[in-house]
């Protein structure tokens, strides 16, 4: 089973560099997208609806913001849209799509960096966000949660640590939420149980060569309860060709069909 998820930072954007034709090659059985921003209106074209998935899109209320997809090559037995928080929904932060014992969602954290007003919106989700995540990896079902956290758990997870340490991403709260999440949240950071190496970031700024100069920040995840989590057995930062300022985070799985049939 092969999971991949991307901030596409637009998704005509990422479309115009070439995305969906290398999506095509990828043989993905679920893709988790953020930052789609475009709402229906300006997602007509079948580009966007590849062949041979089910596709679910929740967009913000407001035009060319946030937006989260998935596309599953199997159809769900159900799509959730948001969580029922109005303030999340209607930003387009949440899609899960659930099968027999397992769960898939594509999640877009929203990012504190714009001030103190969103940074603490931040704050009151990753709180709000704490039991219902406890009660996910203690219900018996299978959860892989993927997405743009908009936070670097770790010094390793970017390259200019010491200078972040005052900023939205890496402050010491946000920080302490993923380890949190990591021990009595009962969940894993896939990636690392793969890949303990350093220099593996996701996401760089547009600002100067930072990604000429690999001076990157880990932010996408993907996220699982522990019994599929150690079903990992690869992992893939794709780097090659840019579609967006994220690049593309896969992880394969060895996971059979039942897990979709089959109830926890």
């Amino acid at each position: 089973m092969r999971i991949i998820t991307v901030n596409v930072n637009g998704i005509r954007a990422a479309e115009r560099k070439g995305f969906f034709e290398w999506l095509a090659k990828q043989e993905a059985d679920f893709v988790c997208l953020q930052e789609t921003r475009a709402q229906s209106a300006k997602r007509a074209g079948e580009q966007f609806y590849p062949t041979g998935y089910t596709t679910a899109y929740v967009d913000a209320q407001r035009p060319g913001y946030s937006g989260v997809a998935l596309y599953c090559r199997r159809k769900p037995d159900q799509i959730r849209e948001g969580l029922g928080w109005e303030d999340l929904d209607s930003e387009g932060r949440w899609v899960q799509a659930d099968y027999g014992r397992l769960s898939v969602v594509s999640l877009y954290l929203p990012s504190g960096s714009s001030g103190d007003q969103r940074q603490q919106f931040k704050y009151e989700l990753m709180e709000r966000m704490k039991p219902m995540l406890k009660k996910f990896a203690a219900s018996g079902r299978e959860y892989i949660i993927c997405g743009d956290i908009n936070i670097a758990h770790k010094e390793i997870d970017l390259k200019n640590w010491r200078g972040n340490r005052k900023n939205s991403g890496f402050l010491p709260d946000e920080r302490a939420w993923m380890d949190w999440w990591f021990t009595d949240g009962g969940m894993v950071d896939v990636f690392r149980q793969v890949e303990p190496g350093e220099d593996q970031y996701t996401w760089w700024s547009n600002r100067g060569q930072a990604w000429a100069k690999n001076v990157g920040w880990r932010i996408d995840y993907q996220i699982a309860t522990p019994l599929i989590a150690a079903r990992a057995y690869a992992v893939n930062i794709y780097k090659t060709e840019r579609f967006s300022d994220h690049a593309p985070l896969i992880i394969d799985y060895r996971v059979s069909d039942r897990w979709l049939r089959a109830k926890p």
